[in-house]
């Protein structure tokens, strides 16, 4: 009669347990994956903490639309120094990046990028507002153009250089957002490359003002960037991005956080 009674309780405690683990697995069959979404709080019109303390810009309302065309995801936002982006991405404290990122060589052998940008970032050779000399490339010979040392921008400075025999002084930014424009007010620069977003921000916040001169030197495809292994999640969201771009949703937040529809290229307007 014990041996019944033990018994009976082992199969009741197995029925429960079996139970517990099965309303685990459907809350996560049916749940939702939490994907951590690294970018800043200082990028102007990007991501950036406006006056109420609350993150927003561009990025950030894209990836929040992305968020709600896909019900399998949660994204939830982590913000840090913009220096610590690509070290927490590929230690693995984040999954995907939503600051404006641009593909590079060195970028594309440690991650993943989806495969349609969900903005372009046209840049121009961009000067004082009072400054009537320079309108081309070929006017800043014996100029000094300050860049990111890492950005496109240096990479297409660099090999114009390359190619037309050195004509450009290039130079790097330091630390500090306003770092470009005080060298170039303070006559330190003659020149940088720039978005007209940015430099229409830089207008509104500061008594210095800049103004982007000639064509556009290059169209910047921007995109967010994953770990290797999330190659789910990057074709997810280009999925995503292709129905914002159809119900113009895309070309809304563009126009209201940059000024104007950066949605599409440049060059192909």
């Amino acid at each position: 009669m014990k041996k019944r009674i033990r018994a009976g309780c082992l199969l009741l405690l197995l029925g429960a347990l079996a139970g517990c683990g099965q309303g685990e697995s459907t809350k996560a069959g049916s749940g939702v994956q939490t994907v951590i979404v690294g970018t800043g709080t200082d990028f102007p019109n990007i991501a950036f903490m406006d006056e109420k303390g609350e993150l927003t810009g561009y990025d950030i309302e894209v990836m929040k639309a992305i968020d709600k065309q896909l019900p399998q995801y949660k994204f939830v936002f982590k913000t840090m120094d913009f220096s610590n982006l690509l070290t927490s991405l590929g230690n693995r404290k984040i999954d995907v990046i939503a600051h404006n990122m641009a593909k590079n060589k060195e970028r594309e052998k440690r991650f993943l990028y989806h495969k349609i940008p969900y903005n372009y970032s046209p840049m121009y050779i961009t000067v004082k507002a009072d400054n009537a000399a320079i309108h081309t490339l070929r006017d800043l010979k014996g100029k000094t153009v300050i860049v990111g040392a890492t950005s496109n921008a240096a990479d297409y400075m660099t090999a114009y250089n390359k190619a037309h025999g050195s004509p450009i002084h290039l130079k790097y930014a330091g630390q500090g957002s306003n770092d470009t424009a005080n060298q170039i007010e303070t006559g330190r620069a003659d020149a940088t490359v720039s978005t007209p977003f940015a430099v229409d921000f830089q207008n509104k916040t500061h008594a210095f003002k800049q103004k982007t001169v000639g064509d556009v030197l290059l169209d910047t495809e921007v995109y967010f960037m994953f770990n290797k292994n999330s190659q789910t999640l990057a074709d997810d969201t280009d999925r995503a991005i292709q129905k914002l771009e159809k119900d113009g949703t895309l070309k809304r937040l563009s126009e209201k956080w940059l000024g104007a529809d950066y949605s599409k290229s440049s060059f192909t307007k």
